[in-house]
C-alpha cells in the first residue's frame, strides 16, 4: 500500500475540493503536502488549517498579507506563477495534482515533470497547449501522467491490461452530456442568457467549464487533450452525446469490441484512482444500480450546431499552435459572454474568425512559441469582439 505525497494546485475550485474529500476518506493513501489556489483567502487558510500543510500558494499577490494573516507562523506562504512553480517542484511530493484553469498550470506542469513527478492532470488547456512538450519530457522522465476529467480517465482505466499499441485501438469515444442546451432550437441560440448557461443539467462545475460545457468547447478541448494523452491521431478520436453521464467515454478495438467505463457522476471517482493507480481501493462513493437506471441514451452531437467539435478536430489535425489558439481565442469569448459583451453564438463565431485569421506555426519543443500565438490569438479575439 502506497500513500502519495500530493501537492494540489488550485485546491479551492471544484476539482481541487473534491480530492480533499479523497485525501479526508484515505489518508493512508493520500497525504496533502502543499495547496494553492487563485484568489480565495479565506478557504485556502481554512483548508491548510485543516490538513495541516506547511507550504501554500496565493496567486493573486495583492492578498498576501491578509493570507498570512490566517496562518501559522510555520507555514511558508508562495505567490503568483514563481510560487506555483516551488510547489510543484516541492521536496517530500511525490505527485502533483494540477486542476488551474486556463494557461497558469503549464509552467509548474513542466516545473514538475523536471523534478520526476507523478501528475494528475485536470487542466485540459496544459495538454491542448503544450501535449507534445509535456507528454514527450514526461516520457523522458519515466513519470505517470494521469487524467482526471471523467472521460480521459475512463479511456485510461478501459486500455489499462491492453498489450497492443495504439494501432490495435479503432477509435476513442468520448461521452458529452449535451449541456443545458442539448435540445434547444440553434435559432433560439442567440437568446441564450449567461445564467441559463450556467445550468448545467448533470455537473456541479465552475462558471469557464460550465459555459464551455454549453458551448461544447469542453468537449473539443478533450479531443486535443485526448490525442496526446493517448499517442492517437485526432481521426480516431469521436463524440456521442451522452445525456444521462453515466458512462464516462468508451474504447473501441479493431476487432469491434468496445469498452465502457462507468460510474456515478462524482468527480470523486477519477480523482482518486488517479492517486491510487493501478490499485483500487474501496470508498463510501454511491455505486451503480443498473436495474433502476433501467436504459442508457446516446445521441449523434449536433456538429453544425455547435461548431466547437468541427474547430477542435480542426485544429488537432493542423497541430502546431493551431490547439493553443483555439482554446486561447475561446478564452477571451468566454470572458466576453460573461461580461455581456457578446451573444452566445458569438463565442464559436470569434473563434472561427481567429483561427481563420492567424496562422499556426510548428513550435519545435519552444514554449516561446506558444505562448507568443497565443498571445496574439487572444489580441486577435479582442478586436474582433465588439
Amino acid at each position: 500500500m502506497k500513500q502519495r505525497k500530493v501537492v494540489i494546485l488550485g485546491s479551492t475550485g471544484s476539482i481541487g475540493t473534491s480530492a480533499l474529500k479523497v485525501a479526508r476518506e484515505h489518508p493512508e493513501r493520500m497525504q496533502v503536502v502543499a495547496l494553492a489556489a487563485h484568489s480565495s483567502v479565506d478557504k485556502l487558510a481554512e483548508q491548510a488549517r485543516e490538513f495541516g500543510v506547511k507550504h501554500v500558494c496565493l496567486y493573486d499577490e495583492r492578498k498576501l498579507a491578509d493570507l498570512r494573516a490566517k496562518l501559522p507562523a510555520d507555514v511558508t506562504v508562495y505567490a503568483g506563477e514563481e510560487g506555483l512553480c516551488e510547489l510543484a517542484r516541492l521536496s517530500g511530493a511525490d505527485m502533483v495534482l494540477v486542476s488551474i484553469i486556463g494557461t497558469a498550470g503549464l509552467k509548474p506542469t513542466l516545473a514538475a515533470i523536471a523534478e520526476g513527478k507523478d501528475l494528475a492532470i485536470a487542466s485540459k488547456e496544459i495538454l491542448v497547449m503544450a501535449g507534445e512538450v509535456v507528454m514527450a519530457r514526461a516520457r523522458e522522465k519515466g513519470i505517470a501522467v494521469l487524467p482526471v476529467d471523467s472521460e480521459h480517465n475512463a479511456i485510461f482505466q478501459c486500455l489499462q491490461g491492453h498489450r497492443g499499441g495504439s494501432e490495435q485501438v479503432s477509435r476513442l469515444i468520448l461521452t458529452a452530456s449535451g449541456g443545458p442546451f442539448r435540445t434547444t432550437p440553434a435559432e433560439e441560440l442567440k437568446n441564450v442568457t449567461l445564467e441559463q448557461a450556467l445550468k448545467h443539467p448533470t455537473w456541479s462545475m465552475g462558471q469557464k467549464i460550465t459555459i464551455d460545457s454549453a458551448t461544447m468547447f469542453n468537449k473539443g478541448l478533450e479531443m486535443i487533450e485526448a490525442r496526446w494523452l493517448f499517442g492517437i491521431t485526432m481521426d480516431k478520436i469521436d463524440v456521442v452525446v451522452h445525456p444521462q453521464s453515466i458512462v464516462h467515454s468508451l474504447v473501441e478495438y479493431t476487432d469491434g469490441s468496445i469498452l465502457a467505463q462507468l460510474s456515478a457522476s462524482d468527480m470523486c471517482f477519477p480523482i482518486q484512482y488517479a492517486v491510487t493507480w493501478p490499485e483500487r481501493v474501496q470508498n463510501t462513493l454511491p455505486h451503480l444500480n443498473l436495474a433502476q437506471i433501467a436504459s442508457l441514451r446516446f445521441e449523434e452531437p449536433r456538429w453544425d450546431d455547435f461548431p466547437a467539435l468541427r474547430l477542435a478536430r480542426m485544429a488537432g489535425r493542423v497541430g502546431g499552435t493551431m490547439p493553443a489558439m483555439y482554446n486561447a481565442a475561446n478564452e477571451v469569448a468566454v470572458q466576453a459572454f460573461v461580461e455581456g459583451r457578446l451573444s452566445f453564438p458569438g463565442i464559436w463565431e470569434t473563434v472561427e474568425k481567429v483561427l481563420g485569421q492567424v496562422s499556426a506555426r510548428d513550435y519545435h519543443g519552444e514554449l516561446s512559441i506558444i505562448l507568443e500565438d497565443d498571445a496574439l490569438a487572444r489580441e486577435t479575439a479582442r478586436r474582433l469582439i465588439p
